[in-house]
């Protein structure tokens, strides 16, 4: 079973061109690099050919990451989300129930993700935790160092 991505149509043809650019444009510059390397002689002891066959492998497998992202994208119309409850596109205040801060997330979908902003992915922890509940509720979630306890204080879709 493939897991899904949600994200906006923008997200989605950011990624697409993302995509393009590094097949048109970086992959073949390391293999211009690649060739040049070649041309040196002994392949064996070319430091700058290994060098590259490996940025090449490394650009490869950032690419198919982003294609398996976007084949198995869950495109989200914010005009049709929920206002009342927590979903993707929502910023969420929290108050947190052990320190008494008041803290706000916004939850996106993957790429969008930016932590020093506030914005989480759905499929985090707290992102995941706090879909679909509502003004008021209360929630835990389990984190490496323990529980985080939050109250929804406020969601607002800011479109």
């Amino acid at each position: 079973m493939s897991e899904s991505f949600p994200m906006t149509r923008e997200r989605f043809e950011e990624l697409r061109k993302e995509i393009e650019y590094l097949e048109t444009v970086e992959m073949p510059k390391i293999a211009e690099k690649i060739a040049q390397a070649r041309a040196e002689g002994d392949l064996k002891e070319n430091a700058e050919y290994h060098a590259q066959r490996e940025n090449q492998g490394l650009l490869q497998a950032k690419i198919n990451d982003k294609k398996y992202k976007l084949a198995n994208a869950f495109i989200i119309d914010p005009s049709k989300v929920s206002k009342d409850t927590v979903g993707i596109l929502a910023t969420v205040t929290v108050k947190d129930l052990d320190y008494g801060d008041e803290e706000e997330f916004t939850l996106v979908g993957v790429g969008d993700e930016d932590f020093d902003a506030g914005k989480i992915q759905t499929t985090s922890p707290v992102g995941s935790a706090l879909l679909g509940k509502k003004v008021g509720d209360t929630v835990e979630i389990d984190v490496p160092r323990g529980k985080l306890r939050f109250e929804i204080l406020k969601i607002e879709y800011r479109l």
